[in-house]
């Protein structure tokens, strides 16, 4: 049995310099596209952490809200009134607002993140939270989330060594005077590309930090759980229709939307993701279509030569178009290799959940395989040209 190599691979290994630049150009683009996602992706999961841990069916918040790190308080007697409509059983507030912890090694002070509710109705579904949630019904007792980045100082690294008598200070913003806390115990949430680090207290301690920034009736998330059964579209429905316009309800998914929407759409982070993302695909067409030209043109006679002979264009088209999808392979193969070092290292260093996805893994690899197919449709126009009167 007689094993044929293709045309189109022959062509390529002929010059080996050529064939590892092209293949070290379309890695390159690979590597920017899971760079693109991977950051984007981390975006998202980010800035949605807390609403994916959250208890309840349904979310309360204000009209004017944004996105949960943009503090948008409104009256808490509005969540209290959704106690009255039909399948609703209970509701929980919850506290949302920045403050800056001071380094205990360097006394350096960095912004954080505090959510408070009352710890005899939690509203977190993180099993840490839960496991030392007595320890919040002590008057100024926090956790402290372990993921947060670096400049906190070794507040976790300490506590896990057994020093669980810690001592730290929050200082509310736009003021010099700080407030005690001790750390009750630790938790896994993670930052963001608005938060650092997070803290979690009793809604009293939350509103001993901040005395004089927030009235104890003004929340930022209301939670609603609802009874054993109910339509939650119907009891959202009946929220809209029937609660003043200061206040606005979500849905779980559509609290999450709503935070992706923000991010992806009305910041600078998330327009510049989409549009490095737009660029790296532009450039990969560009650099994959001068390397196909280039052989074109290298192998400009050969090609005349076949169609002499009698083979048709659709063959030669043909052979570029596998060419294409050789260079998309071998250029995949290194790039997601290296992609998934970087973001390794990318997570040890920002905390972020970059994560190589399977989606994401597939995705990569059909847009690179579409962009060398474009790049061969665009070279072939030169192949079309070639004549066979041009070899004698």
């Amino acid at each position: 049995m007689n094993f044929k190599i293709p045309l189109a691979w022959l062509q390529l290994a002929q010059q080996k310099v050529r064939l590892a630049v092209a293949v070290a150009g379309i890695a390159f683009i690979v590597l920017l596209m899971f760079v693109q996602l991977g950051f984007q992706d981390a975006l998202y999961s980010s800035a949605t952490a807390v609403h994916q841990n959250l208890k309840g069916d349904l979310f309360l918040v204000s009209s004017q809200y944004k996105s949960l790190t943009s503090n948008q308080s409104f009256s808490r007697t509005r969540l209290y009134q959704a106690l009255g409509f039909n399948g609703v059983q209970s509701v929980s507030p919850m506290y949302l607002q920045f403050a800056k912890l001071k380094n205990p090694v360097t006394g350096e002070k960095y912004s954080i993140y505090v959510i408070g509710f009352d710890p005899g109705n939690p509203v977190m579904n993180i099993a840490e939270i839960e496991q030392n949630i007595d320890k919040l019904k002590i008057p100024d007792v926090m956790l402290f989330d372990r993921m947060s980045r670096t400049e906190f100082g070794p507040i976790a690294k300490k506590f896990d060594a057994g020093d669980t008598g810690q001592t730290i200070e929050i200082f509310p913003f736009n003021s010099l005077i700080g407030y005690k806390v001790r750390i009750g115990g630790l938790f896994s949430l993670g930052p963001s590309f608005g938060v650092d680090g997070n803290l979690v207290v009793s809604d009293s301690t939350f509103l001993r930090i901040n005395p004089n920034t927030r009235p104890a009736d003004m929340i930022d998330v209301g939670l609603i759980t609802l009874k054993p059964g109910t339509d939650a579209q119907t009891v959202l429905k009946d929220l809209q229709a029937s609660l003043p316009n200061d206040v606005q309800v979500f849905t779980r998914q559509g609290f999450i939307d709503f935070e992706k929407k923000y991010w992806s759409v009305r910041t600078p982070i998330g327009f510049i993701l989409n549009l490095m993302l737009t660029m790296a695909s532009v450039v990969g067409v560009v650099i994959v279509y001068q390397i196909l030209y280039s052989n074109i043109a290298t192998q400009f006679v050969a090609y005349a030569t076949l169609k002499a002979i009698g083979y048709a264009n659709r063959y030669l088209l043909n052979v570029v178009f596998q060419q294409a999808l050789i260079l998309a392979i071998l250029g995949y193969i290194p790039g997601f290799l290296t992609s998934v070092l970087l973001y390794d290292f990318a997570m040890e260093a920002t905390k972020l959940p970059i994560i190589m996805t399977a989606n994401n893994a597939v995705l990569v690899l059909t847009s690179t395989v579409l962009i060398c197919i474009t790049s061969g449709g665009l070279a072939i126009n030169k192949l079309r040209s070639a004549d066979p009167g041009d070899i004698f």
